[in-house]
C-alpha cells in the first residue's frame, strides 16, 4: 500500500537524538531545556518535552528550507495520504487553509464556497483578494444544523460562474457529514480548475472504510486537515496535502512561508511525525475501536427520552451522503434544554467537556482516546439529566428559514480594508456591511462583509431575536449596532 516505511519517526528521531547527545544549548530558546524557566510550569511538564523545545540547526533541518528529517517526514505524510507533498503546518489548520486559498486564487479571482465556511477560509480570501461566490449547504431543520453542500449544487455554481478559479468544499462538516466528493471532484475537474478542500474534520478519513472517502482519495487537488483534532498530534499541528498538475507545489512552499513562523515548535512538529506513523501503521484497529465505542454510545442515547442522536438514518438526505460515526450528535429539543444549557450542565455539575454546542445540540468526538468507561459516564450523566428534564419543559421548535444570499457591493478584502463606522442595526438597510451576521445555529452567514445590508436580513434577525435564538458576527455582543462601509 504504501511506498514508504510508514513506521520511521525522523522528526522525533532526530530531536531524540539531539537529547542523547546532552548537547550544551548556547540557541533559543531561552529556557536552556528547561534550565532557565520558572519551576511552577517546569515541574508541572517536566524536562522531558522543554528539552526537545529546539530551534533550527542542520540536525534537527528547517521548516521553511526542509533537506533532512523534516523533509522525509513531509513525504511520509504524502505516502500516508496519496498526495504528492505534505506540508506541515504549526499555525494549524486556519493557517494551512489560508495558504491553500492563497495558491490557487488572487486578487480578483472568483472561488466557489459553501456559505457556512470556517472563518479561516473567509481570513484566505481577505489576504488573497480572491471575489467568493457562495453556495448555500442544505439545512436540517429538524437538527437545526447545516450539513453539505450536494453535487447539483456545485454544477450550478460552475455553470453559472464558469470562470471561476476554484471551488472548495467541506469534507466532512464539523458534525460528521460528508458529500459526494468524488462526484463534486469530477464536475470542478470538467472545468479544468482545482478542488480544494477543508478536512480540518476529515484527518481520520481514508484509513478505515467505515469512514466517509478522504479528499485525497476522491482526487481533490489540495486539502487541509487538522491532524490535531482526531488523531494523536498536539493542538495546532495540521498537514496540507497537495497534489500537482492543477496545483503547483513550490507555490504552495512559498505561500507557506510568507504566513508561517521561523521559530516553529518541534515538539509540535515531532508530535505530527509521530500521529502520522500511527494512523499509517495502526489507524484501521484503532479506528474501529474507536467507531464501534461511538456506536455504542449513539444506541444508548437514542433509548434516553428527549435526546436524539443521528446516525446512519440520515443517510441520502440531501448533502447527507456519508457519515463519519465517531461524531456524536446529540439534540436535547426534546428536553425543552439548549443545547448551551446542557453542554454547561455536563461540564459543572458531571465535569464532562463537549467539543461545542448550538442552540439544540451538543458534540461529543470520539477518538483513540475513549474508553468505554469514559463513554459510560457520558451516557450516565445524559440518563440522569433526561430524569430530571424530560417532560418539565415544553419541546424546541425547528429552525426558521433562511434569508436570500445579500448582493454584494465589494469584495471581503476592500470591506475588510475600507473606512468603517458604526450605525444602529435597524438604521442600516442598504448600506454595505463591513462585518458578519451569523445565526447559530446553523452557523451560516446572514450577511457577509462586503455585502448590501436589505430588510430581508433585518427581518430575519428580529425573528431570531424574538424566538431568542443566538446572532453573533458584530463586535456588539447585543446585535443592536453593525459597522458599515464609510461611503
Amino acid at each position: 500500500m504504501y511506498k514508504m516505511d510508514q513506521t520511521r519517526t525522523p522528526i522525533f528521531d532526530a530531536l531524540m537524538e539531539y537529547y542523547n547527545r546532552e548537547t550544551i544549548p548556547f540557541h533559543v530558546p531561552g529556557h536552556k531545556k528547561g534550565d532557565g524557566m520558572d519551576n511552577k510550569f517546569k515541574e508541572f511538564v517536566g524536562t522531558n518535552i522543554l528539552s526537545i523545545d529546539v530551534t533550527v540547526f542542520k540536525l534537527v533541518d528547517s521548516l521553511h528550507h526542509p533537506k533532512g528529517p523534516i523533509k522525509e517526514a513531509m513525504l511520509l505524510a504524502a505516502d500516508a495520504y496519496g498526495s504528492d507533498m505534505a506540508f506541515i503546518s504549526i499555525h494549524g489548520t486556519s493557517g494551512a487553509i489560508q495558504a491553500m486559498i492563497m495558491s490557487v486564487v488572487g486578487e480578483g479571482d472568483k472561488i466557489i464556497i459553501p456559505r457556512n465556511v470556517h472563518k479561516s477560509v473567509t481570513a484566505g480570501i481577505i489576504l488573497s483578494g480572491a471575489v467568493p461566490v457562495y453556495m448555500q449547504p442544505e439545512v436540517d431543520k429538524n437538527l437545526g444544523i447545516a450539513h453539505n453542500v450536494t453535487p447539483e449544487t456545485v454544477e450550478k455554481a460552475l455553470k453559472e460562474n464558469p470562470d471561476a478559479k476554484a471551488v472548495l468544499i467541506i469534507n466532512p462538516t464539523y458534525y460528521g457529514v460528508a458529500t459526494d466528493i468524488k462526484k463534486i471532484a469530477n464536475i470542478v475537474h470538467s472545468y479544468n480548475i482545482p478542488l480544494i478542500v477543508d478536512e480540518a474534520h476529515g484527518p481520520h478519513c481514508g484509513f478505515n472504510d467505515k469512514l466517509p472517502m478522504s479528499a485525497m482519495q476522491a482526487g481533490a487537488d489540495i486539502c487541509a486537515q487538522s491532524t490535531h483534532k482526531i488523531i494523536g498530534a498536539m493542538t495546532q499541528a495540521s498537514f496540507l496535502q497537495v497534489k500537482s498538475g492543477r496545483v503547483d507545489i513550490n507555490r504552495v512552499q512559498q505561500i507557506m512561508n510568507l504566513l508561517q513562523t521561523t521559530s516553529p515548535s518541534y515538539p509540535l512538529m515531532a508530535s505530527l511525525d509521530v500521529a502520522r506513523m500511527q494512523i499509517a501503521t495502526k489507524g484501521k484497529e484503532l479506528l474501529d475501536k474507536a467507531i464501534e465505542l461511538a456506536n455504542y454510545a449513539r444506541r444508548e442515547i437514542n433509548k434516553i427520552p428527549g435526546l436524539y442522536c443521528f446516525g446512519e438514518e440520515i443517510l441520502g438526505q440531501p448533502g447527507v451522503f456519508a457519515l463519519d460515526p465517531t461524531k456524536i450528535t446529540v439534540n436535547c429539543k426534546g428536553l425543552g434544554l439548549t443545547g448551551y444549557e446542557l453542554d454547561q450542565i455536563l461540564a459543572d455539575e458531571y465535569h464532562i467537556q463537549m467539543e461545542l454546542s448550538d442552540l439544540y445540540n451538543i458534540l461529543a468526538v470520539g477518538s483513540f482516546g475513549d474508553t468505554k468507561e469514559k463513554i459510560d459516564k457520558f451516557i450516565s450523566a445524559l440518563k440522569e439529566i433526561s430524569d430530571k428534564y424530560y417532560g418539565t419543559r415544553p419541546t424546541i421548535g425547528t429552525v426558521i428559514d433562511l434569508p436570500g444570499i445579500p448582493q454584494r457591493a465589494v469584495t471581503p478584502r476592500q470591506a475588510f480594508n475600507g473606512k468603517k463606522r458604526v450605525v444602529p442595526l435597524k438604521e442600516s438597510t442598504g448600506l454595505i456591511s463591513a462585518e458578519f451576521l451569523l445565526a447559530y445555529p446553523p452557523g451560516i452567514p446572514i450577511i457577509c462583509p462586503g455585502e448590501i445590508i436589505n430588510e430581508e436580513v433585518l427581518d430575519y434577525v428580529q425573528a431570531l431575536k424574538d424566538a431568542n435564538l443566538y446572532v453573533q458576527g458584530t463586535e456588539d455582543p447585543n446585535v443592536e449596532y453593525i459597522k458599515v462601509l464609510e461611503m
